[in-house]
Parts: structure tokens; sequence; C-alpha cells
């Protein structure tokens, strides 16, 4: 099974190059800048050589709370889903984060984003209360911009 590195620079173009098509065409470059892997290099990482990544994970530690860890964006290709890549990026950023003392773990997505939802709730993330529902799923609404509806989700991450 491949090991997650962490992503550097150099990786932007290769992943920037990857995210509309893994996405099925809805552009979502405009959501990875480049700074993301400029300056949140200690707790993002890939899997795959920069020439073939396969998955990737952006996240960091919150400026606002250092308990807390935020996975901003994740993508696996669509030919590896399925296949444990998520699972192990995530639980890779887990360990790194509750060592660098963070308590849990924050992420968001689409009310759309059907196979999101699954995966997190899958790793044990909760769903947070939202302002309104979407298709029966809590959201909080206009999180992202008018219209913007976002599910939220949390889980904690320090052993009990």
């Amino acid at each position: 099974m491949p090991t997650p590195r962490p992503l550097s620079p150099s990786d932007y173009e290769p992943v920037i190059a990857r995210v509309d098509h893994w996405w099925g065409g809805r552009p979502m470059q405009a959501l990875l800048p480049r700074l993301f892997l400029e300056h949140f290099r200690r707790t993002s990482f890939a899997i795959g050589a920069s020439d073939a990544i396969e998955a990737f994970l952006i996240d960091f530690v919150s400026q606002t709370d250092s308990r807390i860890a935020y996975i901003h964006f994740v993508g696996v290709d669509p030919a590896r889903r399925g296949g444990g890549l998520g699972r192990m990026l995530y639980e890779h950023f887990f360990d790194v984060v509750r060592a660098l003392g963070c308590e849990e773990a924050h992420s968001i997505t689409s009310p759309a984003n059907s196979g999101s939802i699954a995966f997190h709730r899958k790793m044990g993330f909760e769903l947070e209360p939202g302002t309104g529902q979407v298709d029966g799923v809590p959201v909080q609404l206009h999180h992202a911009g008018p219209g913007q509806h976002r599910v939220r989700f949390r889980k904690m991450i320090v052993a009990a």
C-alpha cells in the first residue's frame, strides 16, 4: 500500500491539472489556490509521485483555535476510489494533527456531494446541526455565500 507524503509547492501544477476532471468537470480550481501548498505543507499530503498523484489532502491547524484541524480539500482519482486511499490520508492526517495538539477535525461539503457525506460519516464524522436542510440533510445556509449551503462535519480525534 502506498504511503502518504507531504505535499510541496512543486505539486501544485499536477494537482490543479486534475481537480476539475476528478470532480466530474465541475470548476473546482478556484477553491485551491497555490498558497495552500506553500503554507500548509506540514499537514497536507499526497499519495503518488508528482507526475502520478493518486490522492491528496489539504488541511491546516486553525489559527483561531489550535485544538481544531480543518480539512479544506481532498481528492482521489476516480479510478482509485473505494480502494482505501482517502481513509489512509485521513488517518495519517489525524495522527499528524493529534501530535500537534489537535483534539477535533472539521470539514464541509456541498449538500449535493452525497459521496463525500457518506465518506465522512463512514470515517466517524458527525453532521453538525444546521440553520436549514437540503434533501433532509442539515446544512449551514449561505455558508459559502448567498445560496451556497454547506454540510458541516466534526470529529473528535483525541484518544478517549
